[in-house]
């Protein structure tokens, strides 16, 4: 069915009769290149000043499909113990509309000659836009979709741990801890509330770096995600860098999709990357779902002592 907007209205329905939770933080294949808009102790870790943009399309074909645009630029402070940065996340799916603005703080100490540990908070608010002009409604009269959901703001307060050596990294982190309902209209004839939660969501990720030759590189990495009313989220990726230019990798979703990765470092400040996913479930088989794209640039200010020890694989 080429329509998704049915599929909202179904799933806002049942909003009205119950209380819902689902996955609802935006999706990245390549998470990998965007670490801090998952877990502020990233923040700084690269060494320089990052600035990375990334849109995703998914499910092309699809009416009110997600799509997902994020920037991020953060940054080492003084001696590089502390990090700063600031993420913007626009996040659209059907009628609603969702604004993601987080300050990010790290904190990094030695922990051997190679490993480091970083604490980081995160700090902001979003912005939840709904509006139900866009539903194909089965009850133009019904009262729960007669006033459109404006600019509400709502607080997020996150954090995270990243630890990472010369050829490892993992990162634990929670981007939001606070579950906040979005909307309440109060009680319907039927005595059951209109209510949607923002759930906890927790991040895990790992990877490492084999230095196969002098000109390949090998990094599989790992993210998990969590949240309570989804299923587990398990994304595998294998990617290769060859001759410090071109990125290759594949990915798996589990019991969701496989991705194709490709990524060029055009520069030493300059990185575009391009990838896309295939769905493995019964939504990849309809002849309007074109799979899901994502692009991303990463650009980064360094001087020339950086310049010898950038860029980094992770």
């Amino acid at each position: 069915m080429k329509k998704l907007h049915l599929i909202v209205l179904l799933l806002i329905t049942m909003l009205s009769f119950t209380e819902v939770s689902a996955q609802q933080d935006p999706q990245y294949t390549q998470y990998m290149y965007n670490t801090v808009a998952i877990n502020p102790a990233y923040a700084g870790n690269r060494g320089v000043t990052s600035i990375v943009g990334l849109h995703r399309s998914q499910w092309v074909g699809l009416d009110g499909a997600p799509r997902t645009q994020s920037l991020s630029v953060h940054s080492p402070i003084g001696e590089g113990k502390v990090g700063l940065g600031l993420s913007i996340v626009n996040d659209a799916l059907g009628p609603s509309q969702e604004t993601y603005v987080g300050v990010d703080f790290s904190y990094t100490v030695n922990t051997s000659d190679t490993g480091k540990l970083s604490f980081g908070l995160k700090g902001g608010g979003h912005i939840l836009d709904v509006d139900f002009t866009k539903l194909t409604l089965f009850d133009v009269t019904d009262p729960r979709f007669s006033q459109n959901i404006d600019n509400k703001i709502s607080p997020i307060i996150g954090a995270g741990l990243y630890y990472h050596t010369d050829n490892f990294y993992a990162g634990v982190s929670v981007p939001n801890l606070i579950q906040t309902e979005h909307f309440d209209v109060g009680n319907n004839s039927n005595g059951a509330s209109f209510i949607a939660k923002e759930r906890i969501h927790y991040y895990g990720i790992m990877g490492y770096t084999f230095d196969i030759s002098d000109q390949l590189k090998f990094k599989p990495s790992t993210l998990v995600k969590m949240v309570q009313g989804a299923p587990l989220q398990v994304d595998l990726t294998a990617n290769f860098l060859v001759m410090e230019k071109l990125h290759l990798g594949a990915a798996y979703r589990w019991s969701a999709a496989l991705s194709g990765l490709v990524g060029f470092q055009v520069s030493d400040s300059m990185l575009i990357g391009l990838a896309y996913d295939r769905e493995s479930t019964d939504l990849g088989d309809t002849i309007y779902n074109d799979g899901s794209f994502e692009v991303f640039l990463r650009f980064e200010l360094f001087n020339e002592y950086d310049r010898m020890l950038t860029p980094r694989f992770f």
